[in-house]
């Protein structure tokens, strides 16, 4: 039975939730970048849910793209991008021993490329296509099988230089920020039509990490905050809202960048 809740004028758009996703990002970054100020570690909070709500807003915009090819294409340029931004701002900043790993398009592209693949799957069974079959797997597994290439390179210091260059030209999903956990949004895809299993995947995802840690919910283990993303969800009305892709895809390097130069020239200053 298809409970997607129907689309109308009142609840958030696909806007809204960019807007939400970007702003909870951007309190979570500033402790990140400001951490070895003083900024209080609660700041953190605010991005747990981040990621699940970018993973959701990734099913809608696969589902409803026309050209889903472009679409991977964009994720992709997005991570090269990121890769070569921050390295060159590391080349010319720093702070303290941090490193500048943040690559969110890693995980949405890895996340959309599954996606991705299970259409093909989909497609490939329908035609009796079994091309298509295959192709679908290889989206699906290769960034779990360049995850291994570049780990068992990386074991290898005469080996370092190309692991470096491949995880630089290929997202791979054991390097990306969220790990594993970018395949809750294959999960979110695969349960599209049903919004209240969308949201019980992403509480079972989160009771899973509560689990962990129990004593540290609110210290060392708060990776299950990411369940908060379910309250946005749910008011989702299914719309797209207002344009302004080309800013979410520029906002995320620029915000990261300018916080990670301004903690720099900071802390640089005051230690």
């Amino acid at each position: 039975m298809n409970t997607h809740i129907e689309t109308g004028k009142r609840g958030l758009t696909t806007f809204d939730l960019k807007v939400l996703g970007i702003t909870f990002m951007f309190i979570d970054h500033i402790h990140e970048m400001f951490a070895l100020m003083g900024a209080p570690s609660w700041l953190d909070w605010f991005g747990r849910p981040v990621a699940t709500l970018f993973f959701f807003i990734s099913v809608e915009g696969f589902t409803h793209t026309r050209n889903k090819e472009r679409y991977l294409k964009q994720l992709w340029l997005g991570f090269i991008v990121m890769n070569i931004g921050n390295y060159l701002v590391q080349h010319f900043f720093s702070l303290g021993n941090m490193g500048l790993m943040n690559n969110i398009f890693t995980d949405l592209f890895i996340a959309v490329l599954s996606m991705y693949g299970i259409e093909l799957i989909k497609n490939g069974h329908k035609e009796k296509a079994f091309g298509k079959i295959i192709q679908g797997i290889l989206c699906i597994v290769l960034p779990l099988v360049m995850s291994a290439l570049v780990f068992m390179l990386m074991t290898n210091g005469s080996t370092m230089t190309p692991a470096l260059i491949l995880g630089y030209l290929f997202p791979t999903t054991l390097l990306a920020e969220n790990s594993i956990m970018i395949y809750l949004a294959t999960v979110l895809y695969l349960l599209r039509n049903n919004r209240l299993l969308q949201c019980l995947a992403i509480a079972i995802v989160s009771a899973l990490y509560a689990g962990l840690d129990i004593q540290g919910m609110f210290t060392t283990n708060i990776q299950w905050m990411m369940v908060f993303a379910i309250v946005p969800i749910l008011l989702y009305n299914g719309q797209k809202g207002k344009g302004m892709k080309q800013f979410f895809y520029l906002f995320y390097p620029a915000h990261i960048w300018l916080l990670y130069i301004i903690a720099s020239v900071i802390y640089n200053h005051l230690y």
